[in-house]
């Protein structure tokens, strides 16, 4: 399977890009070098992008665990050690062989993330990731959290599920400075990273959310796979309460004449989970590279 399919190729094209994607994309492949092993051996969280057996539909989610619960247990291959709660939409589709999956470790410490897409196999203690794809992505956009604790007693509360956000969720939503989406292609699926300063993703209704695609490292992996296959899931989350948000629905992309693009996101459906995740995190140092929301 190549780095690129026939989606970002095009919006490479489009935008003049395709040889710096080019440079870029061999820097994909599918080994676990020992620095990446030993990133994932530190990190208490993992995202965890895939799209539903039955319904079809794409959804973001978070599983956490004490450091070394995700690790390379070979050249190709993480293991992970739990999954999510029975409530979460991919509860199933991580408990199904050969589902596609896209995986993010993203360090807020650091300002590192790592990338991993491959197959799932389900384990007798979580489940195994074969790679297709293993690649680390650029700080930018990354805010910088110093440390965390584990609230040992936080327990998750039910989920409220819904099909539109209600104004308290849309008031979560335009607060966040980072959020998690996963997409899906022909060949796989993928999980990624958008942050930016508070306001950066605008609630238009309780049924759209849109925000700015700032320039990045010109692959176009996501806009790719959204303008092959517009079903997507966001995941937002409180590092301090541990809430988090799920939304599933399709995105299209507006392209302006100067090349600036703007993503618009339809959700169809809604899980909102209070003190779903036991991890408080310290206030964040927004990233330098943060455009100004309101330009």
């Amino acid at each position: 399977m190549g780095v690129y399919h026939a989606g970002s190729r095009a919006l490479q094209d489009r935008l003049g890009v395709r040889d710096l994607a080019d440079h870029v994309g061999r820097s994909v492949g599918r080994g676990i070098k020992p620095v990446a092993a030993a990133f994932l051996e530190l990190q208490p969280l993992l995202v965890v992008g895939a799209a539903t057996p039955a319904a079809g539909a794409v959804w973001a989610s978070v599983i956490t665990g004490t450091p070394g619960f995700v690790r390379a247990t070979g050249p190709h291959q993480i293991s992970v050690v739990g999954g999510p709660p029975p409530t979460d939409p991919l509860a199933t589709a991580l408990t199904t062989p050969g589902t596609p999956v896209g995986t993010i470790a993203l360090d807020p410490r650091t300002r590192r993330r790592m990338r991993l897409n491959g197959r799932l196999r389900p384990t007798s203690r979580g489940f195994a990731v074969e790679a297709d794809r293993v690649f680390s992505n650029c700080p930018k956009y990354l805010q910088k959290r110093e440390t965390y604790e584990t609230v040992a007693d936080r327990r998750p509360g039910a989920p409220r599920r819904g099909t539109g956000l209600t104004p308290a969720q849309a008031a979560f939503v335009a607060a966040s400075d980072t959020f998690f989406l996963a997409t899906v292609h022909p060949d796989g699926a993928d999980a990624s990273h958008r942050g930016g300063n508070p306001g950066f993703v605008r609630v238009v209704s309780p049924r759209e959310l849109t925000w700015r695609d700032y320039p990045g490292n010109s692959m176009f992996l996501t806009l790719g796979n959204l303008a092959a296959d517009p079903r997507a899931g966001l995941l937002f989350l409180d590092w301090t309460t541990g809430r988090t948000l799920q939304l599933t629905g399709e995105a299209r992309t507006e392209f302006a004449p100067d090349g600036a693009r703007t993503v618009h996101f339809t959700p169809t459906g809604t899980v909102d989970t209070p003190s779903a995740l036991p991890l408080r995190w310290s206030a964040p140092q927004y990233s330098p590279a943060n455009p100004d929301p309101t330009g």
